[in-house]
């Protein structure tokens, strides 16, 4: 270090670099999966993600159970129960509820009730705990009462909608056919509508219309009341069914990536093992545990075991090239103390000698950068929360926790590594070198070297161990668990590739030096020989570069693809730049709003749909096949084939939809017209090729399947029915479709200064919702980051290129210029070397990249690194790995441009310099 302090500086910024990416790749994995199923749990629905026991009341008085089912008796089971739930599962004890409700809804008796289309209203009766810590009370007084005076309060939706106000009396069927007066109170407004006490069940808060299907839809009002905890057992004498409930909220802050088999084996225990057993005897009588969180768990080990073989793709990709461009360095120095070592040896040094000593010098310069580097990324790369765990939270100190909650061996082993590669590449490579005598000056250039038997072994197992990566790829997938091999095909693919390119170097030299002897001047044709004489190390270079290459051509095809898929799953979502439809189903357009939207700058082009969800079919094969519905869609198809054509979803000519003539509602008695009707391949399968009867509140009529498509724009689903809307007997458009780069808050202020039931949903913000994991944004980066990493290691190789040969260079410039060579001729030689090299290496990679991708695009699948939502955004096609010109072609011309810069640079700075110490007398260069 005293002797070569740049050097030694180099190495250990080279070092510390490259053991800072190494060792806090690990980390940065473990963070974004443990991100990841945070944020799985915390953001699922909470019907689907909270823990829900329930056990069922049998038939008695209220007064029978009044002691049961009081409030402390509750509060104390629910306790006992939550202390029965296994580790790792833990519940936030604020959006905990129990108490007592009705299964099956009562129908209210009362003639002063509202009924929309004369159907009375149902409702559910609940005694939720904690109701005056969920709510505040804006009318009447708190609900008391006892089991055989029930008492309620409701929400100020459900009173406004149900006429209901403090003092109001509702009747509800009892078991014995007489009535249960409940009276209401009071009147609360729900604290947080979104948590898990409201959102678990919505009626709670806010009442619904329901639809009752028939020969025409009807509506009536659903709705609840909140008994006191201490009218809990008058739900005994009404005909709900009651049953007793214990609701827990999960937490997922304490939550690891590592956690996800524990968490997934305790829930499973929980629904049908050891602890429902023991939750079982808890309640006292039979008991059943509800919750979506293992699937929800589930999905995330999904995504995650889909997602992770890809990242290793590039990590091994990133890896090869680290580990060549470690591996110039060691050459580099290794060129440069060659006649020091070679005096060595010559002097009786021994090769275990030398190789100690220099093993202890790299060793002095990579150990403290590589432990450096190990405490940078500790320090850097934190787990979620960006702290170092809590106390106690991790085992306390000597536990993981000081390290900030993360494993620390896989970055310790990733970091030695770096650290071991760095301190054995100068030793082994000067122990090579000269481990027998050798002659001053023979030439050791790529022209005349000649591969000797053991490259020419290695190249074949290279060559077979490619193939063999290629070939499981394709077959089984990049998810194949454990084969690090098939993750290694793209770097062997381009270690193959440079292989050849080293192969074939010299005829593409010897091919240009015959016409240059014809060029006037002599800088071409000693350029182009000095391209030949260069070092038969320059395979490292060549390597280096044609991995980067190939690296960031693989890494940016597959952003490419994971864009692609994204676009496409959100036009099928909209069906268009942007849709517009009704919050609820089946509510017509209101007039003009068609020609309101119209209007708005940037449409284009608009598609009026008409969309019926939930349409029986009937089979062609028998009566007594399986139910099956789809949506039935009326369209414009003049309009609508145009958006079909521009979406690229299932386009058709428009006569295959001409219209019968036949619609309307003077048609409702022609149940027998038939409609020609484009379906998509499952139900075109169960009409068959003969028409069929259909029935549906747009009409009866008879269709038969004129074409079939697996995708249309107006439905993300998988099934659908096009007819022309103007063949329907009830003609209302529900759906306006629309196409152009439109605003989307003039689009809203346009539709909401029309009618407040319609919601607009743009393409763009649809698009932004499919990237809402932090596993998919996690591996992004780490994508994002081996390509950087890539092209900083294919800069650093094309440094070391060219400072290998920089004495080289220098002296023949010092001694062409005695001759009389401008400077301006030594930039012109100085860059016409390096090209070659640097050219082929580009168009090595470029192909290299290119024959990549539709190589092991088979087996590599973006679509769950694309997608957050899976279910119903398979028709897009999956998410297929393809060729991006611009990672192929940018990278590469990066590549000749800065060698080019690099060498001119070079040239340069020799020329600024003195050339007395290159033309010295002795001097064996």
């Amino acid at each position: 270090m005293r002797t070569a302090p740049r050097a030694a500086a180099a190495l250990a910024l080279l070092v510390l670099v490259t053991a800072y990416l190494a060792a806090a790749l690990p980390r940065a994995v473990d963070r974004y999966e443990t991100e990841g199923l945070r944020h799985d749990v915390a953001s699922a629905a909470p019907r689907d993600s909270v823990l829900e026991l329930t056990s069922p009341l049998p038939v008695a008085t209220p007064s029978q159970y009044a002691a049961v089912l009081s409030p402390e008796a509750l509060r104390k089971r629910s306790d006992e129960l939550r202390a029965l739930l296994p580790d790792p599962i833990r519940t936030d004890p604020a959006q905990t509820a129990h108490g007592v409700r009705t299964v099956a809804r009562l129908e209210g008796l009362d003639p002063w009730l509202p009924r929309p289309d004369g159907i009375s209203p149902q409702f559910v009766l609940s005694s939720p705990s904690d109701l005056d810590r969920h709510a505040t009370l804006r009318q009447g007084r708190p609900a008391a009462g006892g089991p055989l005076r029930p008492e309620a309060v409701v929400t100020v939706k459900t009173a406004e909608a149900l006429r209901l106000k403090p003092g109001a009396v509702v009747h509800v069927p009892s078991r014995n056919g007489e009535r249960v007066a409940v009276t209401v109170t009071g009147v609360v407004e729900p604290h947080g509508p979104g948590t898990p006490y409201w959102a678990v069940e919505p009626l709670l808060r806010a009442p619904a219309l329901a639809p009752l299907v028939g020969d025409e839809v009807k509506y009536f009002w659903q709705a609840a009341l909140l008994l006191s905890p201490g009218s809990a057992a008058s739900l005994l004498a009404t005909a709900g069914e009651p049953e007793v409930f214990f609701r827990y909220a999960p937490t997922a802050g304490h939550l690891t990536a590592r956690d996800t088999d524990r968490l997934s084996a305790a829930l499973h225990s929980v629904g049908g093992g050891p602890d429902l057993v023991r939750m079982t005897r808890a309640v006292g009588g039979n008991a059943t545990v509800t919750t979506g969180l293992d699937e929800i768990v589930d999905a995330y080990r999904s995504m995650r075991d889909a997602i992770d073989p890809v990242v290793a793709v590039a990590v091994f990709g990133i890896g090869a090239v680290a580990a060549v461009v470690l591996a110039m360095t060691g050459g580099l120095f290794a060129a440069r103390r060659d006649a020091e070592l070679a005096l060595l040896r010559s002097r009786g040094a021994s090769l275990t000698g030398i190789g100690l000593r220099l093993l202890g010098e790299t060793s002095a310069v990579a150990v403290p950068a590589a432990a450096l580097a190990l405490g940078l990324a500790v320090a850097t790369v934190r787990p979620p929360g960006g702290t170092y765990g809590a106390v106690g939270a991790t085992g306390g100190p000597g536990g993981p926790g000081w390290l900030g909650g993360i494993p620390l061996t896989p970055s310790l082993l990733a970091a030695s590594a770096v650290a071991l590669v760095a301190m054995l590449v100068l030793p082994l490579r000067a122990v090579v070198l000269h481990r027998h005598p050798r002659l001053h000056g023979g030439r050791d250039d790529l022209l005349t070297a000649r591969p000797s038997r053991r490259r020419t072994v290695l190249e074949l197992t290279l060559l077979a161990l490619a193939v063999g990566a290629v070939v499981s790829l394709r077959l089984r997938g990049a998810g194949d668990s454990g084969n690090h091999l098939v993750s290694a095909a793209p770097a062997l693919v381009g270690l193959i590739a440079a292989m050849v390119l080293v192969r074939v170097y010299p005829l593409p030299l010897r091919w240009l030096g015959r016409p240059a002897r014809r060029l006037r001047g002599a800088v071409g044709p000693l350029a182009l020989a000095r391209a030949g004489r260069s070092s038969s190390t320059g395979v490292l270079p060549l390597l280096a570069l044609v991995l980067a290459l190939t690296t960031a051509a693989f890494g940016g095809s597959v952003l490419a693809g994971v864009a692609d898929a994204r676009d496409r799953a959100a036009l099928l979502s909209t069906g268009g730049d942007a849709r517009i439809d009704g919050s609820v189903e089946w509510t017509p357009l209101p007039a003009g709003l068609a020609e309101a939207v119209r209007g708005t700058a940037g449409v284009r082009d608009l598609a009026p749909v008409q969309i019926e969800y939930g349409v029986a079919l009937p089979s062609h094969r028998s009566s007594s096949a399986r139910a099956m519905s789809t949506p039935l869609v009326g369209v414009d198809p003049a309009s609508y084939t145009r958006l079909a054509q521009r979406t690229g979803f299932g386009p058709f000519p428009a006569e295959l939809l001409a219209s019968t003539g036949k619609g309307g509602p003077g048609t409702t008695a022609d149940t027998g017209r038939v409609l020609p009707a484009i379906a998509s391949p499952s139900v075109a399968e169960r009409i068959g090729r003969e028409p069929l009867e259909v029935v549906a509140a747009a009409g009866t009529f008879r269709v038969k399947v004129v074409g079939v498509r697996a995708a249309t724009p107006a439905v993300p689903g998988a099934d659908f029915l096009l007819v022309n809307g103007t063949d329907l007997t009830r003609r209302a458009a529900t759906t306006l479709l629309v196409t152009g780069p439109v605003d989307g808050t003039a689009l809203r202020s346009a539709v909401r200064a029309r009618t407040d039931a319609f919601r607009v949903t743009l393409r763009s913000e649809e698009r932004a919702g499919h990237v809402d994991s932090p596993l998919q944004t996690g591996a992004e980066r780490i994508y994002l980051g081996a390509i950087g990493a890539g092209a900083g290691y294919a800069v650093v190789a094309v440094l070391l290129s060219l400072a290998q040969s920089a004495p080289e260079r220098n002296a023949l410039l010092a001694r062409l210029r005695t001759m009389g060579l401008t400077r301006k001729q030594g930039r012109r030689l100085l860059g016409l070397e390096a090209l070659p090299q640097a050219v082929l290496a580009a168009l090595g990679g470029v192909l290299a990249g290119w024959a990549t991708v539709p190589l092991l695009a088979p087996g590599v699948d973006l679509f769950r690194l694309a997608l957050a939502t899976a279910p119903g955004l398979a028709r897009i096609g999956g998410a297929p790995l393809r060729a991006d010109p611009w990672s192929l072609l940018v990278p590469a011309l990066a590549v000749v441009l800065l060698t080019a810069l690099a060498a001119a640079g070079q040239a340069w700075w020799a020329g600024r310099r003195g050339s007395i110490k290159e033309l010295r007398a002795g001097d064996a260069r």
